[in-house]
């Protein structure tokens, strides 16, 4: 249902005079999920490359141990950079019966078995 051109003056307004908020502003962005993700893969970007720096350094100077330990800390930030990223896409809530609940593993599990199914179910009649 539309808004009336009351209504949307109205929200324009609140919007206008929420946006001017910094300190609104600065809870938002810090209750953001999002904003904190994308922090979280800068710096695995940056231990990253640390840890190829350490491999290169330790192959340069024949120091076995040194670029054995710059391939593990590679190894870690890129694992740790891909949990926050499949962390980030997934949505965290979701409505159910009209309330908000925590999604776990195992809906998360069972959606996939779901979608597989309804695929199954939809696919063309010619292929069967």
């Amino acid at each position: 249902m539309p808004l009336s051109e009351h209504e949307q003056r109205l929200f324009d307004q609140i919007e206008r005079s929420l946006a001017e908020d910094p300190k609104f502003a600065s809870a938002v962005r810090n209750s953001d999920p999002r904003f904190h993700a994308r922090r979280r893969l800068v710096a695995g970007a940056f231990v990253i490359a640390l840890g190829l720096a350490l491999v290169v350094y330790g192959t340069v100077s024949s120091n076995t141990p040194l670029g054995v330990a710059g391939f593990v800390v590679m190894l870690s930030a890129a694992a740790f950079a891909m949990q926050t990223r499949r962390k980030g896409q997934a949505p965290d809530l979701h409505a159910v019966g009209g309330t908000a609940t925590r999604r776990t593993r195992q809906t998360r599990k069972a959606g996939i078995i779901d979608r597989l199914e309804d695929r199954w179910r939809q696919r063309p009649e010619g292929h069967r």
